[in-house]
């Protein structure tokens, strides 16, 4: 039987959600959105079918799963709001960006409290999504939790201690790839080729080569070996990267991303009266 979920903050990622369930077999009736802007309330109504609340209150009311999707600093504030009404049969999952779990279980006291971070993709049902429990999580509502975000993709389960370094790689990750499908479709055009050619050999070079890397057992070393000849052509132009410091790039990207994670849940913490405890 799939739990009932309410869904507070209805940005991008909370539609995204949203439409998640829905194409996963959720019915419009065992959902609720909640959201501050009256207009966006009435918008996605009308195209999800799906109540929307200005009151966070009541759209978490019996639903028993409660989804954060605010933005991290507002998530002091939602939980002022919340604190009173989380029921023990409720679940509070957070998808907000840094947040420590420490900041909800101050706030909310014994409630189930969970920590995840998707991606993306959840547009297409191609997410990841990392999660890590609280301290008064049961089997049972880990495993609600688990069948909310298997609607738009893939999960796993980790320590917190490695949520912000979940946050940087999967969590900032597409948009490294949508970085490289521009850098790589502007060189495209550079060499001669008309731009709907380039876009679409790009995008799908993107798509076949994920497909390889998530479904076959070959670590993306060999993968690439197979495609590196020497004195080839793909060799050369790994040669131009490696020498250019593409490989530090991205691990100085990804740290950077992992400590303004850090930075927004100290804000969050600090905001919630959390930090130093």
């Amino acid at each position: 039987m799939k739990p009932t979920v309410a869904i507070l903050g209805a940005g991008a990622l909370g539609e995204i959600l949203a439409g998640g369930l829905l194409r996963a077999g959720w019915s419009p009736d065992d959902l609720s959105l909640a959201d501050r802007r009256e207009e966006r309330c009435s918008e996605l109504t009308e195209r999800l079918g799906v109540v929307c609340h200005l009151d966070p209150v009541l759209a978490a009311a019996g639903k028993r799963v409660v989804v954060v999707v605010v933005k991290p600093k507002d998530v002091p504030g939602l939980l002022e709001q919340i604190k009173d009404d989380i029921e023990p049969g409720q679940v509070v999952l957070s998808l907000a960006a840094g947040v420590p779990l420490s900041v909800y279980e101050k706030a909310l006291g014994e409630a189930a409290v969970v920590r995840g971070m998707p991606n993306t993709p959840a547009l297409v049902d191609e997410a990841i999504t990392a999660y890590a429990p609280g301290k008064h999580v049961s089997e049972e509502a880990l495993n609600e939790v688990a069948s909310v975000m298997e609607a738009v993709g893939k999960t796993v389960v980790l320590d917190e201690q490695l949520m912000d370094a979940v946050t940087a790689v999967s969590g900032t990750g597409p948009a490294y790839v949508y970085l490289l499908a521009e850098a790589l479709t502007d060189a495209a055009i550079r060499e001669g080729l008309p731009r709907h050619a380039a876009q679409l050999l790009v995008d799908q070079t993107l798509k076949g080569t994920g497909a390889l890397l998530a479904e076959t057992a070959l670590s993306p070393i060999k993968l690439r070996a197979q495609v590196t000849s020497p004195g080839g052509t793909t060799a050369a132009a790994v040669h131009v990267l490696e020498e250019s410091g593409f490989r530090a790039a991205i691990e100085d990207a990804v740290r950077a991303a992992a400590e303004r994670s850090r930075e927004m849940g100290e804000a969050a913490g600090n905001a919630s009266g959390v930090a130093g405890e």
